[in-house]
């Protein structure tokens, strides 16, 4: 058990009541509604096709359940994954800007595993990330 310095007053509550419930699905719905409109304001150099245009393919959501509010894109096809993959950089971007703090990309369950990265740990990787090859080898 983490001991803290805090009161109980400022500590979160061990149950969560109906009230937090309906309070987080309002906040993941309007999350969901900002992330897709700010994806229809980015222009993003485009290869192959837009971040519009592969989110449309998969099944993506945004949740507040775990520790950090995390955007979670589950991709048909490798293909489709790797796409999110080559503009997980923007994603990036619009995830900060809206305080969301993890990215879980999910390709077919039979064809890998998920990547999950903090959006703050993007910038690490952001030079190896803009320079991928093209996708045309990875398809299926």
């Amino acid at each position: 058990m983490i001991k803290t310095s805090l009161p109980p007053d400022d500590l979160p509550p061990s149950e969560l009541t109906s009230t937090d419930w309906v309070l987080s699905r309002q906040l993941e719905g309007a999350l969901n509604q900002m992330f897709h409109q700010a994806c229809q304001n980015l222009e993003v150099p485009d290869r192959k096709c837009s971040l519009l245009t592969l989110l449309s393919e998969c099944e993506w959501y945004i949740t507040t359940k775990a520790n950090l509010t995390t955007l979670v894109i589950q991709c048909p096809t490798l293909a489709t994954s790797w796409g999110i993959l080559e503009k997980i950089v923007a994603i990036a971007q619009l995830l900060e800007e809206l305080a969301i703090g993890k990215i879980c990309v999910c390709p077919p369950s039979d064809k890998g595993t998920p990547l999950e990265v903090r959006v703050d740990e993007i910038a690490i990787y952001r030079e190896d990330l803009e320079q991928l090859p093209e996708q045309s080898s990875f398809r299926s």
